[in-house]
């Protein structure tokens, strides 16, 4: 069996598997007809006015910088793993990565990015 036809087979497959668990579950699960459900769910109140509404851009800036750091500090979890393979060029060189991180907040900190009003 050559290589296009194995993939056509588990192509098949998977798409043959997705379907049927698909169906199965339409079939067995309970239904039930409510308007409310229907509904918008925002913390068990209901909706005041329309979803569309203008927020600051400052929020998006803080949302932004928050993920930002969060997946710069992802980093620093391998190497620190392997920080004693490194030697003193690997810390020299995240010592270089915090600094800027560092400089990074700071500079938003002084443009007011993260002050909430």
């Amino acid at each position: 069996m050559d290589n296009l036809s194995l993939f056509v087979v588990v192509l098949l497959a998977g798409i043959v598997l997705v379907a049927v668990g698909i169906s199965v579950a339409r079939l067995l699960s309970p239904t039930s007809v409510n308007f409310q459900k229907g509904e918008p769910y925002e913390c068990g109140l209901p909706t005041h006015g329309t979803s569309w509404m203008q927020f600051r851009v400052g929020y998006y800036l803080y949302a932004i910088l928050f993920l930002m750091f969060d997946v710069e500090t992802i980093f620093l979890f391998p190497w620190s793993t392997v920080v004693r393979d490194l030697g003193l060029a690997g810390l020299v060189n995240i010592l270089i990565f915090v600094v800027i991180l560092g400089l990074g907040l700071a500079y938003a900190w002084k443009k007011g990015v993260l002050k909430w009003t």
